[in-house]
């Protein structure tokens, strides 16, 4: 019970800060829904820090893990909003730009983590 409560903690935290950060980015006129963008980078590089803190040094318990990377991590990013984008963006006949936003994310978002990784190594 005590591992859901930090989920839940992180997970909260980590949705509310998306939620500011959707309302600071967001501008009516864009080519990319830059906030949701935004933050699955963030958050990819985040969570290859994390991760990757985690496994330089043995000092980082499975609370913090569940804390900072299964909860504000999974929080944070949101893979349901980039596939709604995705369709929207579609349907609005941008193939262009949603394959744009698909192919920019997912390697934008792998690239991140393993910056976060490199980052985490390096400290």
């Amino acid at each position: 019970m005590k591992q859901l409560l930090f989920v839940f903690l992180g997970g909260g935290i980590g949705s509310a800060l998306r939620y500011i950060v959707g309302k600071w980015v967001n501008t009516t006129d864009q080519l990319l829904p830059w906030s949701t963008f935004s933050v699955n980078i963030i958050g990819s590089l985040l969570i290859g820090l994390i991760l990757g803190w985690s496994l330089k040094s043995n000092t980082v318990s499975q609370n913090t893990i569940l804390l900072l990377a299964t909860g504000f991590c999974g929080g944070f990013t949101t893979f349901s909003a980039f596939a709604y984008e995705n369709v929207s963006l579609l349907k609005s006949g941008e193939l262009v730009t949603a394959l744009l936003y698909i192919f920019s994310s997912i390697v934008l978002g792998i690239c991140a983590v393993f910056l976060g990784i490199w980052i985490s190594n390096k400290m």
